[in-house]
Formats: structure tokens, C-alpha cells, sequence
């Protein structure tokens, strides 16, 4: 028996509210990272990295961009992770995608610093990602391949992401200053080990 069949066998299932909250707040949470990101001209992780990087090179509306990205991964989702999943997963990407356009009317940020930026957007999205992953809903792309990984692979998801992160801060390095991708770098430390430190496999034991 795998070490994930064990943890659907033992765990406690989430109750639907709980699920509906964990989304609600990690896509929210998400939200606001992304927003920061975006107002200080930094890049993050996975399809949001790539939305952003074309959002500064077109003009094209984050949402927009974000939500036509992660369509082909949903195939990966349905066939490795299951319907449900796949389910959240979609409904999560629309909801950062209606947060990102909506939270600029909400949250009016004149300037911020470049690294406070990174480290608390990072922060922001690494413990939003987190409520997501414990709730197995993922925000598209690169999220549902490395759940898959971690859950049938056990290759942590939050280090495979960082070595991903590395692959797109290093393409933009024709796009932004220098300065700009080693604080972006920064921001994705932040963030993914946040997700490597709390999201082992097996540590926790909820079932969604």
C-alpha cells in the first residue's frame, strides 16, 4: 500500500464547508500576492509567473492571460487526480482570476518596495497554496503536476516548483532588469519553502 492510499485511508475528511473556506481564503490570499507582484513588476511561480511575464510584455489582463494557460493542464488533472479534484482546481483558477481584476478596486497600493513585495506576496501566495494543497485543489499548470509528483512520486512539491521557478526567472532575464528577477528569485524562495516546510507527505492527515 502507498503512503498516499494510506493517508485517503486514515484521514479525517473535510466537511464541504471547510473545503468552500479553504478556497475562498487561499485563492484570496493568492490574490493579494499576485496583486503586489504586479504593482512592484516582479514575477512568481508556475502559470502565474508565465501570466504575469506576458501580462508586462502585452498589457493583456492577468486574469485573462492566467485562466487561458492552465486549460490544457485540466486533461492531467481529470486523468491523474481525479474529476473532483480537477473540479476545485478549475473553480480555484476562475476565483484568483475574478480576485486579481476585482482586488485593485478593493485594495489601492500607491507603491510599494520591491522586496517587501516579494517577501510578503511570496509569503502570501506560499501559505494560500498551502490552504489550497491540504484542501487537494491546486491552481492549474505547474500546482497540478507537482501534486501529482508528490503524491505518486513523493518528489516534494514545493522543491520541484522552485526548480521550475528558476527555469522561468532565468527566461526573464531578457524581459526585466537584473535587480528585478534576483528580488523575484527571492520571492519564490519564500514561497516554495513555505510549501516544502508544511506540506510533507503524510504530515498532514485531512481528506478532501
Amino acid at each position: 500500500m502507498t503512503q498516499a492510499a494510506t493517508v485517503l485511508e486514515t484521514g479525517e475528511r473535510h466537511r464541504f464547508y471547510e473545503d468552500v473556506m479553504a478556497m475562498l481564503l487561499g485563492t484570496l490570499m493568492v490574490s493579494i500576492g499576485i496583486v503586489l507582484y504586479t504593482k512592484a513588476t516582479l514575477l512568481t511561480s508556475g502559470a502565474a509567473g508565465l501570466a504575469l511575464l506576458l501580462q508586462f510584455t502585452t498589457g493583456i489582463n492577468f486574469g485573462i492571460l492566467f485562466f487561458a494557460l492552465n486549460l490544457p493542464f485540466y486533461w492531467l488533472a481529470i486523468r491523474r487526480m481525479g474529476w473532483r479534484f480537477a473540479a476545485r482546481t478549475f473553480i480555484a483558477v476562475g476565483l484568483v482570476s475574478v480576485f486579481t481584476w476585482a482586488t485593485p478596486g478593493w485594495l489601492r497600493i500607491e507603491a510599494v518596495d520591491p522586496l517587501y513585495a516579494a517577501i510578503a506576496g511570496g509569503s502570501f501566495m506560499g501559505l494560500g497554496l498551502l490552504a489550497l494543497f491540504r484542501h487537494r485543489t491546486g491552481l492549474g499548470g505547474i500546482n497540478i503536476l507537482a501534486l501529482y509528483l508528490q503524491e505518486h512520486h513523493g518528489i516534494r512539491a514545493g522543491w520541484f516548483q522552485l526548480g521550475v521557478d528558476v527555469v522561468i526567472l532565468a527566461g526573464a532575464l531578457f524581459l526585466l532588469p537584473l535587480d528585478k528577477v534576483l528580488i523575484s528569485l527571492a520571492g519564490a524562495a519564500v514561497l516554495n519553502l513555505i510549501l516544502a516546510i508544511n506540506h510533507k507527505p503524510g504530515r498532514y492527515m485531512g481528506v478532501s
